[in-house]
């Protein structure tokens, strides 16, 4: 099987201008494409985990990924499926965060050698002169077909800015200066792009002409890697420091039954013929199946070392087995006490199940913390010194966010 036969069997392909075109130039390792991710934050989260997932498999194969980094695009901020306008960045932050976007993908993209580039379109954004861009790229857009799109329909109820009206030009010339600076002749993206990305394809058209516009393909993935993100409300981070190993394992263990073979199929390495056995597994096979998810896509992001720990420490907690040092622990200073012990509110909010002490107290009054297994109700509640010596304690917050709390 080629991979773009690959890529439709695993549910990864939704819509594309031209599939025979695309084909050809996927399967013979002809596609320069491009996928875009603007750095709104200074990690990358699971809503881009297919994205990256899909940019390796075609490397694999041959074809070369450009991960262009919205340093200018950033500036604007996407309209797609926001309700208001977003905040907006800093020069110094953007480009932080393009470092940290780099710094993650390597483990998904070799960009060695020139196998895959990484780019930046405030490289030709930022020093536009607005009047020539308007001059020069205005004329190839109708603004009647721009407000049918989607995503400038879902805004106009609440308002939409003329800031944000830009971003489907600017993303659309991206690929017009993709295409000519690199060659690039693809562009991937969810079915919330699919607007902007068309638009690009029609600017190669009507600025270049029909030779360049039949190079140039536009190819829509599926939109459940953005669903991920979203179910994730952007949360599950692919840093480590800013979600551990193990709560990334665990965001996986937890999917729900429906969706675990579809995630396999989608997003691990596994073979496809693999896959199609483990599709007949119903009941308690599926969750091992979870763990085969999770372990899988863990040791993607963080490595194998990390994701056999997470895996003995979920089995530690769940399964009464595994290896207790693994499990995400939260360590406390005399610094933190006071009048020898820790109330149960201060400690739910140091290990992140709480934003705010509020938040923490409703936790507790609903009943939904629990030390060493007894259910706490009383927000006053005080874990003494003497008991976080040692071993420590297990606070739990609902059924399944764990962590041991020891005294250094």
């Amino acid at each position: 099987m080629q991979i773009y036969e690959e890529l439709v069997a695993r549910g990864l392909i939704a819509q594309v201008t031209d599939e025979q075109e695309i084909k050809e130039l996927v399967n013979n390792g002809k596609a320069v494409f491009y996928i875009g991710f603007d750095p709104t934050a200074d990690s990358l989260h699971v809503g881009h985990f297919m994205a990256l997932c899909l940019m390796k498999r075609l490397q694999m194969a041959g074809n070369k990924p450009i991960a262009l980094i919205g340093g200018g695009t950033g500036m604007i901020g996407d309209p797609t499926g926001r309700t208001d306008m977003r905040k907006m960045m800093t020069v110094e932050t953007i480009e932080h965060n393009c470092e940290c976007f780099k710094k993650q993908m390597s483990r998904f993209i070799d960009f060695s050698d020139g196998k895959a580039l990484m780019v930046n379109n405030a490289d030709w954004l930022l020093n536009l002169n607005y009047v020539e861009f308007i001059r020069d790229i205005g004329p190839h857009f109708s603004v009647n077909n721009m407000l049918r799109a989607e995503c400038y329909k879902q805004r106009m109820e609440k308002g939409l800015s003329f800031l944000e009206f830009n971003y489907m030009i600017m993303q659309s010339y991206d690929f017009l200066q993709l295409y000519e600076r690199y060659g690039c002749n693809m562009q991937f993206g969810g079915d919330d792009q699919w607007s902007n990305m068309l638009g690009g394809t029609e600017l190669i058209r009507k600025k270049l002409g029909k030779d360049a516009y039949a190079m140039t393909q536009t190819l829509l993935t599926t939109s459940d890697g953005k669903k991920m993100g979203k179910t994730a409300g952007n949360a599950v981070w692919l840093d480590a420091e800013k979600t551990s190993p193990y709560e990334f394992y665990q965001y996986w263990r937890n999917v729900e039954d429906a969706d675990v073979l579809r995630c396999i199929r989608m997003l691990t390495f596994l073979p496809l013929e693999q896959i199609d056995e483990m599709d007949k597994w119903e009941g308690s096979q599926l969750n091992r199946a979870k763990e085969i998810l999770a372990h899988e896509l863990t040791e993607l992001v963080h490595g194998k070392e990390e994701a056999d720990k997470a895996e003995s420490a979920a089995k530690a907690l769940f399964a009464g087995g595994g290896d207790n040092a693994n499990i995400p622990t939260l360590v406390l200073t005399e610094e933190d006490l006071t009048d020898g012990g820790i109330d149960i509110v201060s400690v739910l909010v140091k290990c992140d199940f709480a934003k705010t002490r509020s938040d923490g107290r409703r936790t507790v009054e609903q009943g939904g913390a629990s030390v060493d297994n007894e259910k706490i109700t009383d927000f006053r509640y005080v874990i003494p010194a003497s008991a976080l010596s040692g071993e420590g304690v297990m606070v739990k917050k609902g059924k399944k966010n764990f962590k041991k709390v020891v005294l250094q």
